[in-house]
């Protein structure tokens, strides 16, 4: 007499706790492990992930990577402006009316931080006169970066007293004259700051090297070398130095070193 099991197909693999697949074979006859679940190769191909579908992901896989790689290399070659019509420094232009390529700042144009509204302070001068004084405090800070200006870009020609007798003077330079003549000394400040700004005679103008602040700062310290040079006894603190008394001589038979 047949089982249950053995008249209906799949019944063992139900009650084994495994539900028939679709697509999945029946269980074969017989009973046993075989005859309870399909072979591994089998699953592997009902669901889908067989050796065949596995090169198929590959392939897709690789054809990704490709796609990928070409969509790269095809926005890497972009070249937006790289490629255009343009004029290179200085070359001659038929589009202009007066043959050039290099075009005129337009009149009035004044560059970010450079708006000198303070016209005493960035030229030196009150309409036609110069400035008298300093446009701001003198403290010791000012003098220290004046002096250091000043050996930087003055001491070649003018020396680093002011006498205007310069390594480059020695070498055959047209000597300056000494800021410790009369002449000099009674000048007013805006005069250096204006020297500075424009040049003078055989001397260049710094504008460009010195900034407006760094060039005051120098006429703070030039008023301060005239005045090393003529200084009264009462100008010293502590009094006339050539009359402070002289250390005492060491005493005969002292020690020696």
């Amino acid at each position: 007499m047949k089982s249950r099991n053995d008249t209906e197909p799949g019944l063992g693999a139900r009650r084994s706790g495994l539900a028939a697949s679709p697509g999945c074979p029946p269980a074969p006859f017989g009973g046993g492990r075989q005859g309870r679940r399909p072979s591994r190769e089998a699953r592997k191909s009902a669901w889908g992930w067989g050796p065949t579908r596995i090169k198929k992901c590959c392939q897709s896989r690789w054809r990704f990577v490709a796609i990928a790689l070409l969509a790269l290399a095809v926005s890497g070659c972009r070249q937006d402006m790289h490629n255009q019509p343009k004029y290179r420094a200085l070359r001659a232009s038929a589009f202009f009316a007066d043959g050039s390529s290099a075009r005129p700042i337009v009149e009035g144009t004044i560059a970010r931080g450079a708006l000198a509204e303070d016209t005493a302070f960035f030229t030196g001068k009150v309409g036609n006169a110069d400035v008298k004084e300093l446009p701001f405090p003198v403290d010791q800070q000012a003098l220290d970066r004046g002096e250091e200006r000043y050996n930087i870009f003055c001491t070649p020609c003018h020396d680093r007293t002011g006498s205007g007798r310069g390594v480059v003077v020695q070498r055959g330079y047209k000597q300056p004259p000494s800021f410790h003549i009369d002449r000099l000394r009674q000048v007013e400040d805006g005069h250096y700051f204006d020297v500075m700004t424009n040049g003078f005679g055989a001397m260049p103008d710094y504008k460009v090297q010195i900034s407006p602040r760094d060039r005051w700062n120098i006429v703070a310290y030039i008023r301060a070398l005239q005045l090393s040079q003529h200084a009264a006894a009462g100008d010293v603190p502590g009094g006339d130095p050539t009359k402070l008394a002289k250390p005492a001589a060491p005493a005969p038979g002292g020690e020696k070193h």
